[in-house]
């Protein structure tokens, strides 16, 4: 059974993801470094993470590397403490969007990227073959330390990434949503030293309520404060500080994708999105294509990840690229979504253009899109079944270039996931219900 989904291995802690598990991992990491060197490794704030993090560094002390823990921490810290450590890999534990009971390990290599499939795969094939793996003697077993302030250390990066600083924002008004997740205290205290009047929900972890009707998943009490409270934005992040959703003046939505159409749009009247280039996912709104096109930008796409869009960027040499979810890569500062990053690009525009978040985002007209989820236990047979890719080539053909259909399997759940664009909400309702139900039965 394969470990690795659409972002790295995640499962119920202590059931799937188990020290026994973890210690073997922390061996694989060998086939990736030499004897003495160091793996950074960083956690959210579940109950899970310090379990985990300690039976990982003990199977990297084993083979002889050291593990050095960076505590509580954003995933898009990783890759760059890795740089400010000398790390040769970076580990994350961290099930992101998830609840508290499911745990995940993201693995980053020696450049600040997501490991790829090939090197997930001999990961998988080090876990099921333990005989392949070598422990050192006693007196070789690598060092465990910890990282003292790494929040420190990361923020302190970041400010000297930015392209001119970052922007700063003396007198703006942001509520925070940091999901009781690993943002809860780097983020209220990035903002506030930029000058913003920062009022912050979801800074109280308590291992076990991340994610929990807050963050980007659950965005009805940051809207609340946003509209209550009169202030110019809201930001949201989930669990792990990757991606971020935010909340207009108006307590309106304002996702991935309209996050890329403002950075782009912006860049590129800036005389600065060289190549003309953004990368985004099949899941990205139809809207998104047609404005950007109308600013001389090509969106470019790829399967559902951030993983995938990295790559993508990187080929193409692209420095702007995300998914609708809100996870946006900003390459000119990291090499993966970093929340702060991308609500930090926002505020830029919207301080230079003297324009409110509201205006910018409705520069992007967006189709409507309607999600359908259908559970099943055998995610496989969908796509093994030619008579499902039969009716859902037919319904495409009756959409014409007015929608668009996208069904896939789910990387991380038993579920295999409709997407229908249409130039009306209902007509795009109708068709995924069809689908949804024709798929719940053929796969019943």
């Amino acid at each position: 059974m394969p470990l690795f989904g659409t972002d790295g291995i995640r499962g119920v802690a202590n059931e799937v993801l188990d020290p026994e598990l973890t210690i073997k991992l922390g061996q694989t990491l060998q086939y990736f470094t030499e004897i003495g060197d160091t793996v950074l490794i960083g956690v959210d704030t579940r109950n899970s993470g310090s379990m985990l993090a300690y039976s990982l560094a003990s199977g990297i002390s084993s083979v002889g590397r050291n593990a050095l823990f960076a505590g509580v921490i954003p995933t898009p810290a990783i890759p760059i403490l890795m740089e400010e450590f000398s790390a040769k890999v970076g580990v994350i534990i961290s099930a992101s969007h998830n609840y508290a009971e499911d745990n995940g390990i993201k693995f980053f290599n020696s450049s600040g990227f997501k490991f790829s499939p090939s090197s997930e795969h001999l990961i998988e094939e080090g876990v099921h073959n333990t005989d392949q793996l070598e422990s050192v003697s006693w007196k070789d077993i690598g060092d465990i330390d910890e990282v003292s302030d790494a929040g420190k250390a990361y923020l302190g990066v970041l400010k000297n990434r930015f392209n001119g600083g970052p922007p700063g924002l003396d007198g703006t008004q942001i509520g925070l949503d940091c999901a009781h997740g690993a943002t809860y205290e780097v983020a209220p205290k990035f903002f506030s030293e930029l000058g913003a009047e920062v009022t912050s929900i979801g800074v109280d972890p308590d291992g076990k309520n991340i994610n929990e009707s807050c963050g980007s998943t659950s965005l009805g009490r940051l809207r609340d404060l946003v509209t209550e409270r009169d202030l110019d934005v809201g930001v949201a992040f989930d669990g792990d500080g990757d991606r971020v959703l935010l909340v207009d003046e108006y307590g309106r939505t304002v996702d991935g994708d309209r996050i890329l159409y403002i950075t782009a749009s912006w860049l590129q009247d800036q005389d600065r999105l060289n190549p003309p280039i953004v990368v985004s996912t099949v899941m990205s709104n139809m809207g998104l294509e047609q404005a950007l096109g109308a600013y001389g930008i090509n969106l470019l796409r790829t399967q559902v990840g951030d993983k995938h869009v990295a790559k993508e960027m990187e080929t193409n040499n692209a420095i702007v690229g995300g998914e609708q979810s809100g996870h946006i890569i900003f390459s000119e500062v990291n090499t993966t979504g970093d929340g702060l990053v991308t609500a930090l690009k926002v505020l830029r525009v919207m301080q230079e253009t003297g324009a409110c978040l509201s205006e910018l985002s409705s520069q992007m007209k967006r189709y409507p899109q309607v999600l359908r989820n259908v559970a099943t236990e055998d995610k496989e047979k969908f796509s093994r079944d030619g008579y499902l890719q039969e009716k859902i080539n037919e319904w495409e053909s009756r959409l014409g270039d007015s929608g668009r259909i996208l069904v896939r399997p789910s990387g991380t759940q038993d579920l295999i996931r409709v997407m229908v664009e249409a130039d009306s909400e209902d007509k795009a309702s109708t068709v995924a219900d069809n689908l949804a139900d024709l798929i719940a039965e053929e796969l019943s």
